[in-house]
């Protein structure tokens, strides 16, 4: 009776709550089993579980576990994470960080842009004088904007180009000011190609979603890019060569996606492949005006993903993931995630979610041959070329961002513009308990 008794105590403190385990095995008291009496007393002191020999962990005489490194590897290069003596991993710093731009030499040339149409050449001429005649700076512009400039009188420092010519520009242009909208730093994107100087925008546009300048304070903003911003100050100083404190300017490296397409094979050697088209908000491959869905087959890296039949897919960059993405039910992310966004345009499924990928993630999209029509491929918006049945369209990470130029910092200007643009989080506020009005009856 006495061993049955200990059995019962014993699973009663098994099933005891947190604070009286607490006390370990020195009990004061009695516990009521749940078993019959049995002729005895169910009540007993729990110290006779000082008797029972407690188990020996199983652990305790096992070894130290094997030291290790942890490296992070690009493909090109490797760093080390931390890892502690113990075996204990952590991150020796985040994947992203505000980026800073540092002048070695002063400025000597810069692009100025501005959106179609009359109605800002009267900004446009006075920044233009700003930088031409009070900074000394050589002005770069479009043709179709020459001739206003020299209405006024400022074709002393302006060099004309033709947008066909702009392709070596980045060697000469240190950076460029954008008058205008969202559209306008797609513009430059394009003009540019692979390689683009820094962006300074202005909101002069409708939406402005990537514009954070204010327009009535350029000269205060220009100043600050051309001799240096003396607004951050959680970075040390950074010195030249000659010992002098230089002060950074705080940027964001949107990235961009490089777009290939490539033929099915027609005949003997590889498939033909056609020139990389980069893009910085999404590239969209859709059924277009056809009445049929799109039949496209999804790899990785040629690894089977998945099939897509819908009315399209985009692939966006994390700038992008607030354009068209956001539109068709994609996820607003901030622009320095190292991220892909797949998301699907009206899918037929329900369970065809959009997904985050990683920015190492290779894409290709092949148009099933099984397909009924052919499909569409764009470019930031602008229609690229038709993919027939046994086509795809290779989508990776562009090793070239486009740098854009902040207000404050990458994260306080892109919360600034979701609230300004989309409203974002905006409803009246709860209030307190205590200015409630209590409910009325009927």
């Amino acid at each position: 009776m006495t061993g049955e008794l200990l059995y019962s105590e014993t699973t009663l403190l098994g099933r005891a709550s947190p604070r009286h385990t607490r006390h370990g095995p020195h009990w004061t008291g009695c516990f009521t089993s749940r078993r019959p009496k049995r002729g005895c007393n169910a009540c007993v002191s729990a110290r006779t579980l000082n008797d029972v020999q407690q188990p020996v962990k199983p652990h305790a005489h096992l070894a130290p576990k094997s030291d290790v490194y942890l490296l992070r590897s690009d493909g090109l290069s490797c760093s080390r994470e931390i890892v502690e003596a113990n075996g204990s991993l952590s991150f020796a710093c985040t994947s992203s960080q505000q980026h800073l731009l540092v002048w070695k030499q002063r400025p000597k040339c810069v692009m100025v842009l501005k959106k179609i149409g009359e109605e800002l050449e009267e900004e446009f001429a006075a920044v233009v004088d700003f930088l031409g005649r009070e900074q000394g700076l050589l002005v770069v512009v479009e043709d179709s904007c020459h001739e206003c400039l020299v209405r006024q009188g400022l074709g002393k420092w302006i060099l004309p180009f033709h947008p066909s010519e702009a392709f070596g520009l980045h060697r000469a242009v240190d950076f460029i000011v954008s008058l205008g909208g969202d559209g306008l730093i797609l513009h430059a994107a394009h003009l540019f190609g692979t390689t683009i100087p820094p962006i300074i925008s202005f909101k002069l546009g409708s939406l402005g979603f990537l514009t954070c300048h204010d327009h009535r304070d350029y000269r205060r903003h220009l100043h600050d890019v051309i001799h240096g911003c003396t607004e951050l100050t959680e970075c040390g100083p950074i010195k030249n060569s000659s010992g002098v404190a230089l002060q950074g300017i705080p940027i964001t490296l949107r990235m961009r996606l490089t777009c290939s397409v490539d033929r099915a094979d027609v005949g003997e050697g590889p498939p033909p492949s056609e020139d990389c088209v980069e893009v910085l908000n999404e590239v969209v491959l859709s059924r277009g005006a056809n009445p049929y869905l799109c039949n496209i087959e999804v790899y990785e890296r040629d690894n089977y993903i998945t099939q897509v039949q819908a009315d399209g897919i985009l692939v966006a960059t994390p700038t992008g993931s607030t354009a068209y993405s956001v539109a068709a039910g994609g996820s607003m992310v901030h622009p320095n995630t190292p991220a892909i966004l797949f998301t699907p345009i009206c899918p037929h499924s329900l369970s065809f979610r959009p997904v985050i990928l990683p920015d190492y993630a290779v894409l290709r999209l092949r148009v099933s041959p099984d397909a009924r029509c052919a499909a569409q491929v764009s470019f930031d918006g602008k229609r690229g070329t038709e993919l027939a049945p046994g086509d795809s369209l290779r989508v990776c990470m562009s090793p070239n961002p486009v740098p854009t130029i902040n207000h404050a910092d990458q994260t306080t200007d892109w919360f600034g513009s979701i609230e300004r643009c989309f409203h974002w989080n905006d409803r009246l506020s709860q209030k307190g308990l205590a200015q409630a009005q209590p409910p009325t009856r009927p």
